[in-house]
C-alpha cells in the first residue's frame, strides 16, 4: 500500500495521505492473497509458476531430442507448483481455523449475551427483593420503636392504680363542682332578692321623700296663710282704733 506523509512544523497536525481508497485497498489485498503477492519486493510466486509452466510448454514444442530438458523443466515446474501449493494449504488451514474461531466466537458471544440477559433478569429480581427487604426492615424498625415505647411505659397494675386515683379525683372534683354550682345558684338567688329589696327600699325612700316634700310645702303654704291673716287682722284693728 502506497502512502505519503506530510511533515508540518510545531503546533500543526500531521495527516497521512493514502494513494488508494478503502475499497481499492480491499481489492488489492484480495488480489494479492489470491496470487500470493503479499509483498511488492521480488517476483510474485504465481508469475514465477507461470514462467516455469511456459518454459516447459515451449520446450515440449521443440525437437524430439530434448527429453532431458523437458524432464528438467517439468521437475522445476512441479517443484515450483509444490512451493506455490504449500502456502495455499497453509492459508486454507488458517482460513479453516479462523472460521472455527469465528464460530467459537459467535457461540461465545451468544453465550455472553444470554448470560447478560440472565444477569439483567437477576438484577431486576434482586432489585425487587431489595425493595421488599427495605419495606420489611422499615416494618421491623417501626415494630421495634413501638416495642421500646411499650417497654418504657409502667406496668399495667400501676397504670390501673393511677387511673383509679384519677377517677376518684374526678369524682371528687365533680362533687365539688356540683356543690359549687348549687352554692353559686343560691348566691344568685340571694343576690337577686337583695337587689329586689334594695329596689323596694329605694322606692320607699323616694316615696317618703316625696311625702316629706309635700308636707313641707303644705306647711309652708299654711304658715304663709297665717302670716297673711295675722297681717290683715292687725291692719283692721289699727283702723278701728283710729
Amino acid at each position: 500500500m502506497l502512502q505519503s506523509r506530510k511533515v508540518t512544523g510545531r503546533g500543526e497536525s500531521t495527516a497521512a495521505h493514502y494513494a488508494f481508497g478503502a475499497l481499492e485497498d480491499d481489492v488489492i489485498i484480495k488480489h494479492r492473497l489470491l496470487t500470493r503477492t503479499t509483498t511488492t519486493r521480488g517476483e510474485p510466486p504465481l508469475k514465477k509458476l507461470q514462467k516455469k509452466f511456459t518454459a516447459f510448454a515451449v520446450e515440449t514444442e521443440k525437437a524430439a531430442d530434448n527429453y532431458a530438458d523437458c524432464e528438467r523443466l517439468a521437475k522445476a515446474f512441479l517443484q515450483e507448483l509444490r512451493t506455490f501449493e504449500l502456502p495455499l494449504v497453509k492459508t486454507k488451514a488458517v482460513i479453516d481455523a479462523n472460521v472455527r474461531e469465528k464460530e467459537n466466537f459467535n457461540e461465545l458471544n451468544d453465550e455472553i449475551n444470554r448470560k447478560i440477559v440472565e444477569a439483567q433478569e437477576d438484577i431486576e429480581e434482586l432489585k425487587k427483593l431489595l425493595e421488599a427487604s427495605k419495606v420489611e426492615r422499615k416494618h421491623k424498625e417501626e415494630c421495634e420503636t413501638v416495642r421500646k415505647l411499650i417497654a418504657a411505659q409502667p406496668p399495667r397494675f400501676e397504670t390501673q392504680k393511677v387511673i383509679d386515683e384519677l377517677e376518684k379525683e374526678i369524682t371528687s372534683l365533680e362533687a365539688e363542682n356540683t356543690a359549687s354550682s348549687r352554692t353559686l345558684e343560691l348566691r344568685k338567688k340571694q343576690f337577686a332578692l337583695l337587689l329586689h329589696v334594695v329596689d323596694e327600699l329605694q322606692n320607699t325612700i323616694e316615696e317618703e321623700q316625696r311625702s316629706m316634700v309635700e308636707e313641707m310645702r303644705m306647711a309652708a303654704i299654711y304658715e304663709n296663710k297665717n302670716i297673711v291673716e295675722d297681717a290683715a287682722g292687725g291692719s283692721a284693728e289699727a283702723m278701728a282704733i283710729d
